[in-house]
């Protein structure tokens, strides 16, 4: 499925002449905010042991693949998931990629997902919360550039939830995912070319198509 590069108003060029580089997405292994289903965003909480297994059985299944370069989110669970992953396909350290870190959630983070529905649903003002517009226009240029830097190579960029839900919600034109779609440890496949950003495989499940009644 080959889908445009960006939403309404704004446009990125791809060099026609580059061969096509394959980028894996990868979600951060589990944390304890994880398992409580607490909300993240851009605090910084570390990896558990549970995720440490998690990255682990995610480097043992891209290991049977042939990668150029391991780059991930600066946030620590990020960083972490990358080095394990790096150090299993015999890699370099990973480069630290701001533009992967998590989609910022303000006033939201540390709030049990169950605390945020109930202030949604009290219409309660959630001060910085970031766009997923916003979150797209700041990822997809970071993966052109990752395809410019490994033209016809492969890279694997270690990311959060939210950013990886963002993407897939671009590509499928969606409004939302079915909760938990994306897992830790998840990878979901990206291919860029000249004819642009396309998703050739994912752990998470596409939305159902609406059909009329």
């Amino acid at each position: 499925m080959t889908v445009r590069l960006w939403g309404p108003g704004v446009a990125v060029p791809v060099a026609g002449a580059a061969p096509a580089t394959t980028i894996a997405l990868v979600r951060h292994g589990e944390t304890d905010w994880n398992r409580e289903r607490r909300i993240q965003g851009a605090t910084d909480i570390p990896m558990n042991d549970r995720g440490r297994a998690q990255s682990r059985a995610t480097a043992e299944r891209l290991a049977g693949g042939c990668w150029d370069a391991v780059v991930t989110s600066p946030l620590s669970r990020s960083a972490e998931t990358a080095t394990i992953i790096a150090d299993r396909l015999g890699l370099d350290e990973p480069d630290l990629l701001p533009a992967l870190a998590e989609r910022r959630h303000g006033t939201l983070e540390g709030l049990t997902t169950a605390e945020r529905r109930r202030l949604e649903t009290e219409a309660v003002p959630i001060e910085g919360l970031e766009s997923r517009v916003s979150v797209v226009s700041r990822v997809v240029p970071a993966l052109l550039g990752l395809a410019a830097r490994h033209p016809g190579g492969a890279v694997v960029a270690v990311t959060h939830g939210g950013v990886i839900q963002s993407v897939l919600l671009h590509l499928w034109e969606r409004a939302s995912l079915p909760s938990g779609s994306v897992t830790n440890g998840s990878v979901h496949e990206l291919r860029v070319s000249a004819s642009g950003l396309e998703l050739v495989a994912s752990d998470a499940v596409a939305p159902v198509e609406a059909t009329g009644s």
